[in-house]
């Protein structure tokens, strides 16, 4: 079933992103760049370490607009009647008024504990009338005051630079909300002076309600428009037929995983295939289906699982693309030729239209339990989640034979960790852990995890760690990631597959995604822009683009899918702008029918902002 958003609560969306907008624009100098630090992050606000750490992880890097939107929007504004509550727990006589001693007894013994240093800053500046006594329902009156003063500061500040205004709306014009909205405050993250631009990130909101036609002749001259209509019954007629006999073929087969990193990527494992002689090759890649806590028709077994074919060569950039899944049957990506002998590298892809990082907006739920103790205080797994180990066994289990070797342990590891097991470690684990042919069993898993919990008194806390790495969430749903299933079969030898992680992987599969785009004919240059030109590539259930820009200078383009029906984006937005540098090739997007059994219509219009 699919739902239209109201006018309403899409206007609401529309404010919300003006005031984060502005609210970023504070800070920043454009809403291209990013946050590359904690101390940035915090700027115009004062969060506590365990909020902080909730939005910066060790694994974080940097954190983009799209990023500092999705806090705000998890991030409970504060209401005046919570913080009035929570002046009320200390006002001991209740009479309206708290006094240095007792403000300082909760902040310093409390929570995250401040110092008598940070308590007396804060009273200084709360004791307004310096009578020695906090009236805290005026304080708490001006403090929501000041945040709206602040939201509308920033708006205004916003309005009244055209050079931001162009630099981020492109050359559109809008009116800022009369009034602040009551969802969570961007203003409360707002500093008083922007700082210098620092790394540029590549994409940029752009208010959805806005037309996406530039006022500026300029404008006019410098868009193209693209129009691609797909019906539901041209992929059927298009599928490619098993090979006959393909029984007899050799077939090997690989298991995976996709990732929904912290910064929105999604990352995967790669595989190297070596064929020993030239022979026809049927490959298929597919969301793999794990036990009954699963729906088989889930959300995990629509998201896209294509695989990217290159050549090894002496050095990583020699590779060179092979081939690549094009055709789909149902949930199956499948290609069909011939491969001569050699080594090749398997390249695993999705496009992130329907694999995406959890929007945890309102999820306030309580964790499911993972551990408790028996009737004589042994602590044990609680059913629910040993289903879920026994899910993520599977998962890591990459040849499935039942086992989990030291190399398939590793990269589990390397995941939830960061770190490998050593053949030392490995050896203890064969004295404590259940294991075969110097194998980890599904037992002996189950107790290596038992072991964990028992040494940390019950506390869940390492245990979550690894199964936020593992793309669960807090419910046990699996949210943030998708297991795959790659069959190989060949007609007359048997090929050899072998997992690995490259560092060079991404930058791979991005180069090979990128040739599979430009290599269909019918690249066109944005007019009045003869070195900026548009790849699309139109496969038989997803459409891409690409922008190439072969100018010296960098170039920004406004994109405007406003005109699209039942497709998904993997941007997750209908309206936004690239930056891409000079001399530089950018996948723009990539696009999926909501709806598998309808037709889609893919329109997009593409426009060069003008530059600075």
């Amino acid at each position: 079933m699919y739902f239209q958003e109201s006018p309403r609560a899409s206007d609401e969306e529309g404010a919300f992103y003006m005031q984060s907008r502005a609210a970023y624009l504070a800070v920043f100098n454009s809403s291209l760049t990013n946050i590359t630090s904690k101390q940035q992050l915090c700027r115009g606000k004062n969060p506590s370490h365990a909020t902080l750490n909730k939005y910066w992880s060790p694994r974080t890097s940097k954190l983009n607009f799209d990023d500092f939107c999705e806090i705000l929007k998890s991030e409970k504004k504060t209401e005046e009647t919570e913080l009035m509550r929570a002046f009320r727990k200390m006002d001991v006589n209740n009479d309206g008024y708290i006094t240095h001693s007792e403000l300082e007894k909760a902040l310093t013994t409390r929570g995250e504990k401040m110092t008598t240093e940070e308590v007396n800053t804060i009273f200084s500046l709360a004791d307004i009338n310096k009578d020695g006594k906090l009236d805290y329902a005026e304080f708490c009156r001006l403090f929501v005051s000041t945040v709206e003063q602040c939201q509308i500061a920033a708006l205004e500040r916003l309005e009244g630079d055209a050079r931001l205004k162009r630099q981020n709306f492109g050359s559109q014009s809008y009116s800022p909300p009369k009034a602040p909205v009551s969802s969570a405050s961007p203003a409360q993250a707002a500093a008083a002076h922007p700082q210098p631009p620092e790394t540029s990130d590549r994409t940029l909101k752009i208010d959805s309600r806005l037309s996406s036609r530039p006022s500026s002749a300029r404008s006019r001259r410098s868009s193209l428009s693209n129009s691609i209509i797909v019906t539901s019954n041209s992929t059927k007629a298009s599928k490619i037929p098993e090979p006959s006999g393909l029984q007899e073929w050799h077939r090997i087969c690989m298991k995976g995983c996709f990732f929904v990193e912290d910064n929105g990527s999604i990352s995967s494992l790669q595989y190297q295939l070596h064929v020993p002689e030239t022979t026809r090759v049927y490959l298929t890649s597919q969301p793999l289906s794990l036990s009954t806590r699963h729906d088989p028709s889930s959300s995990q077994m629509t998201v896209d699982t294509a695989l990217f074919v290159t050549s090894a060569g002496e050095t990583k950039e020699d590779s060179t693309l092979v081939c690549f899944t094009e055709s789909k049957d149902k949930e199956k990506y499948i290609w069909k030729g011939e491969l001569n002998a050699g080594t090749y590298y398997l390249l695993p892809f999705t496009t992130g239209c329907r694999l995406k990082k959890e929007n945890k907006k309102g999820l306030s739920v309580k964790p499911v339990e993972l551990v408790y103790r028996t009737n004589t205080g042994k602590i044990d797994l609680t059913e629910d989640f040993r289903e879920v180990l026994s899910d993520i066994f599977d998962v890591i289990d990459l040849d499935g034979n039942g086992l989990l070797s030291l190399e398939e342990y590793n990269f589990f590891e390397l995941r939830t960790s960061g770190e490998k097991c050593d053949k030392d470690a490995w050896a203890i684990c064969k004295e404590n852990f259940d294991m075969r042919k110097n194998q980890l069993t599904r037992q002996g898993f189950m107790e290596l995890n038992l072991m964990e919990a028992t040494e940390k008194d019950g506390d869940p806390s390492d245990l979550w760690v690894t199964l936020e790495a593992m793309g669960y969430n807090r419910l046990l749903e699996l949210v943030e990631g998708c297991p795959f299933q790659i069959d190989v079969y060949c007609e007359g030898t048997q090929a050899s597959i072998q997992p690995v992680s490259m560092d060079s992987g991404p930058k791979l599969l991005n180069q090979a995604l990128q040739k599979s785009v430009t290599a269909r004919k019918g690249a066109k240059a944005l007019r009045g822009q003869d070195n900026v030109f548009i790849y699309t590539y139109r496969g038989e259930h997803r459409i891409s683009s690409l922008i190439a820009n072969k100018t010296n200078q960098k170039v920004t383009v406004h994109i405007n899918n406003e005109q699209s029906r039942n497709c998904c984006s993997s941007r997750s937005m209908s309206v936004f702008a690239v930056e891409v540098p000079a001399r530089t090739k950018m996948v723009c997007q990539h696009v999926l029918p909501i709806n598998e059994k309808q037709d889609w219509t893919y329109n997009c219009v593409e426009t060069i902002l003008p530059s600075m």
